[in-house]
Order: C-alpha cells, then structure tokens, then sequence
C-alpha cells in the first residue's frame, strides 16, 4: 500500500517548538487520532515505543502502534525543529517522524508499509528534500508524490 494511500494530506506538519520524544509522540497522536482514537492511538505509540526506540537512523524515526477499533492504517509526518532524541542506535537525534497507527488484524500490511518507510527514508536525497521543504505544502508534495519510476521497477512494481 503506498505511502499515499494510508497518509492524508492534513496529518502533515511542521513542529517548530522545542520538545522532547514523548511530546513528539503526543503530536502524532493528536494529528492521527482525531476525535474517537487518540488516546488508544497514543498509548499503542507509546507503548511500542517503551520496547525498543523507533528511530532508524539519519534523523528519522517511525514511532508505530497495532490499534484496536482501526478500519484502516493512518500516517502522520512531522518534521521536528529542534531535531529531539529519539535515543537512536547511531546517536543524530530526529527530525523527520513518520508516525502510524495500524489495526490490529493488519500485520501484514503493517510490515509492508515499514518496508516501503525504510526504503523511501533510506533515500540521503529524499531526506534532504523533505529537511528543505520551505512550508507544509511542499513538505505534502513531496511526501505525497509517488516513488520514482526506477524505484517502484526494482520493486516488481508498474
């Protein structure tokens, strides 16, 4: 399922506020819960995150959490200023969070969208893109756009 499929336009934001790894999280929540799931959205990130550190390396990080009562999987991006310790195996604290609460019953799917995250962070230029974005907007355009050709063909993608 790609990216742009499960990560509407308004849960892409911009946190210009100093804050630490637990407020990051509470802004995902608050950006992926809406009215009826923020707090179970919450604590499953949280939850997940009490296990092991989300961080993946390069200033990403992708706090995620199995939620109950979920149709379907959500995603939330935030790029965060000042970057915050995420307590990441290579020690660069974080800035760019891809945050998403799946349900329950979904993991498979669930594995499948960690697997295009990695790829799609992996990248140093789209990082970079997404670090220089001058507003939310481009931030959306360029989360939003789909993988580039020669990406989706070394995947068996059309």
């Amino acid at each position: 399922m790609p990216l742009h499929d499960w990560l509407s336009p308004g849960r892409v934001a911009i946190v210009d506020v100093p804050t630490d790894r637990a407020g990051v999280i509470d802004a995902a929540a608050r950006l992926l819960g809406g009215v009826d799931h923020e707090s179970a959205i919450r604590d499953s990130l949280h939850a997940r995150e009490r296990l092991a550190s989300t961080a993946i390396g390069h200033g990403v990080a992708f706090p995620h959490g199995r939620v109950q009562g979920l149709e379907h999987s959500r995603g939330a991006f935030l790029r965060v200023t000042p970057a915050v310790d995420f307590n990441a195996t290579d020690g660069e604290p974080i800035d760019l969070v891809l945050a998403m609460a799946v349900p329950e019953h979904a993991l498979q799917e669930h594995l499948q969208q960690l697997a295009e995250l990695a790829e799609r962070f992996g990248d140093p230029a789209f990082r970079k893109a997404l670090r220089q974005a001058a507003d939310v907007d481009a931030l959306r355009d360029c989360l939003l756009a789909p993988a580039e050709p020669s990406r989706r063909a070394a995947n068996g993608e059309r």
